[in-house]
């Protein structure tokens, strides 16, 4: 269970296009986990000082410069979002805060830590099923011993799936945590502090499936942990009991 006392803060960057239906959506996800979110998108101010954890959200297609990959011609790209976002990264770690990615922000997480993407994902992992859906249609197999599977379980986990880009090489300090059946990379976690989780999907439609709620409140753990200066994994792994 959450604990008790102040909501913890937690900044959510969106897309311009599509910001004004998703941040609704991880607002309440966040509120039923014991937070508070905070809009924020390239073109407005933002005040990391103001927070105490971050949610890199889902949208636009991350641009190849960022990486040295190479551009497809069905990409979706925001140069200002990238700038924002990749800045958001990199300076939450630098002051010790938890960041949840989710879809492009799983992506952007692993690049800012100096990764790279798949760019054409299904066309690299032909065996992957391609399901493009909110609905949870797609099988995803966590890896037994990560985060993640102490957070969600183990056992093969339905999720929806709009992504058309992947995570490729690993950015620094960062491990797999789940996968398709293709073996596409659906989730990565930082192995150290600060706490860090990338989904591949969408959790906040999911706001009904308990194991989709634990990654909000793991969140949410952290950042209420990082607020009282205490460890932020083993604050994780005591919401996950």
């Amino acid at each position: 269970m959450t604990r008790s006392g102040p909501r913890p803060v937690i900044g959510v960057t969106v897309s311009r296009r599509s910001g004004w239906r998703i941040y609704p959506l991880i607002a309440l996800n966040l509120w039923l986990a014991g937070g508070c979110a905070r809009r924020w998108q390239a073109g407005r101010g933002i005040d990391m000082g103001t927070v105490d954890g971050v949610i890199i959200g889902g949208g636009d297609d991350i641009s190849p410069d960022l990486y040295g990959g190479r551009l497809v011609t069905s990409a979706r790209l925001d140069p200002d979002r990238d700038a924002l976002e990749r800045g958001v990264v990199l300076d939450a770690f630098a002051r010790g805060m938890p960041v949840l990615g989710i879809c492009r922000g799983s992506q952007m997480l692993n690049v800012a830590l100096g990764g790279t993407l798949h760019q054409d994902a299904y066309a690299t992992y032909a065996a992957s099923d391609h399901r493009r859906t909110v609905l949870p249609r797609k099988e995803v197999r966590i890896v037994a011993g990560t985060r993640l599977a102490r957070l969600a379980g183990d056992a093969p986990m339905k999720v929806n799936a709009l992504h058309s880009q992947a995570v490729d090489g690993l950015g620094e300090g960062l491990r797999v945590a789940a996968h398709d059946r293709g073996g596409m990379v659906q989730a990565i976690e930082r192995v150290e502090e600060p706490f860090a989780l990338g989904v591949q999907w969408h959790p906040e439609h999911l706001f009904y499936a308990r194991r989709q709620m634990g990654i909000f409140r793991a969140l949410v753990a952290a950042a209420r942990a990082r607020g009282a200066e205490a460890a932020q994994l083993a604050g994780v792994d005591a919401e996950a009991g």
